[in-house]
């Protein structure tokens, strides 16, 4: 974990170089990335197959590739109660937050008599990649899945790496209204979802987080299918007064440096001595952590506290550009106002990151890696597309076209000048 002081000279370089140190995939992982998505490409289910044997070390055919509604339903019933009515919870949740987010047509005439406006249609189909390697992910399964549905998208399918079918997760994607639902993951799961493999149909889209192989693998898929976006390591950066209680604030720190070796948590705060404190009980909660290891190895190569004036918080938001950001402070408008780049804000003492990552309704996929100064966390908006309309009266067309031949001809296209001036008999 890093130490510094916003007054110290060199900070300004020093805090730079910290934030451009990589965190994330070796470089050699494109490149086996690129020959799995061409065999996938060229040879289909096979190569599919083969690939499930080989990485995930499971025999795999046409048949057991799908997950059955039998086996969706075993799932259901296997999920402990509380666990399904979190599930249920959530999903409500996201649902309603989703929704709200629902943009409208519109048609209008302007005063040249043109006709204009514009309608949203979803997507016909998405697919959805789920991890399965660190832990089960029902979260992930309702804050990609829920959105997609309440678009309206025809058909979801979700693929997730085939070792054991974990229960919490067959559950989320039936409440969600998942039903297919494919064993494979990966960078041969990706390819299935953009080119078709056997049973597997193309989709249009792609959605959902995945390790460094997955989010290269959509790298490269961009164009044949659309996508999220690239998601990187998991962010948080918590700005606090000595107010609070340490614990809770290194609990929060944790809770995003448990996700990954390459996460990074970071403390802003005014108060030397609570900075101290905060960074104690770090490491007495990472002894208690069952996900210690990880945690302890983000914390370690990207942890960061910052000794600066709380009025200072803000600017080093921006610099950061984080995927959350907590203001744990009284008054937190008066700080997060001034943060124009983050993917997620959550302002008080008593809205952890946490609780936007299951039951808050926002969205938890996020900008990383400090996109979140060009890009959104995922909402409906991913799951629709704009359409232009226009329409123009014999009147209306006089008004425009005589522009568009001029503009056409100075861009030295003839053929869409002629397309307007054959209508007006010239």
């Amino acid at each position: 974990m890093r130490r510094f002081d916003s007054s110290d000279s060199n900070f300004d370089s020093d805090f730079k170089t910290f934030l451009d140190e990589p965190r994330g995939s070796p470089a050699d992982v494109d490149l086996a990335v690129a020959d799995i998505l061409g065999r996938v490409k060229a040879e289909g289910l096979p190569a599919v197959l083969d690939y499930a044997e080989r990485f995930d070390r499971v025999k795999l055919d046409a048949q057991s590739l799908r997950v059955t509604r039998e086996q969706i339903e075993e799932g259901v019933a296997r999920t402990p109660t509380a666990v399904r009515e979190a599930i249920g919870f959530a999903a409500a949740r996201i649902r309603a937050y989703h929704e709200r987010q629902r943009p409208a047509d519109q048609r209008f005439t302007d005063d040249a008599g043109v006709e204009l406006g514009w309608r949203w249609t979803p997507l016909e189909s998405v697919g959805i990649y789920v991890p399965g390697g660190r832990a089960a992910y029902p979260s992930t399964v309702l804050m990609n899945a829920v959105p997609a549905a309440a678009a309206g998208v025809d058909r979801i399918a979700m693929i997730t790496p085939p070792g054991r079918l974990e229960p919490a997760v067959l559950a989320a994607a039936a409440a969600a209204g998942v039903s297919e639902i494919w064993r494979v993951g990966g960078a041969h799961g990706v390819a299935a979802l953009a080119y078709g493999a056997g049973p597997i149909l193309p989709v249009d889209k792609i959605v959902g987080p995945g390790n460094a192989y997955v989010t290269a693998a959509k790298r490269r898929l961009y164009g044949v299918v659309g996508i999220d976006a690239l998601a990187g390591p998991s962010e948080i950066v918590v700005v606090a007064d000595g107010k609070n209680n340490p614990d809770w604030i290194a609990a929060d720190l944790l809770s995003q440096a448990e996700h990954d070796p390459d996460a990074q948590s970071i403390l802003i705060t005014d108060d030397a001595a609570f900075g101290a404190a905060v960074a104690t009980s770090v490491e007495r909660q990472l002894e208690l952590l069952a996900t210690g290891v990880d945690a302890r190895a983000s914390w370690t190569a990207h942890g960061a506290i910052i000794l600066a004036p709380l009025e200072d918080s803000p600017r080093l938001v921006n610099l950061i550009a984080p995927e959350h950001v907590e203001f744990a402070v009284d008054h937190p408008e008066r700080l997060s106002d001034g943060v124009r780049h983050a993917g997620a804000i959550f302002l008080g003492r008593y809205a952890p990151e946490a609780i936007g990552d299951y039951v808050a309704g926002s969205n938890h996929v996020l900008p990383t890696s400090r996109s979140a100064r060009f890009s959104s966390g995922l909402s409906l908006y991913d799951f629709i597309k704009r359409t232009s309309i226009i329409r123009c009266d014999v009147e209306a067309f006089g008004r425009l076209a005589g522009h568009t031949v001029a503009l056409a001809e100075a861009e030295g296209l003839p053929a869409h000048a002629r397309s307007a001036s054959i209508r007006l008999n010239r």
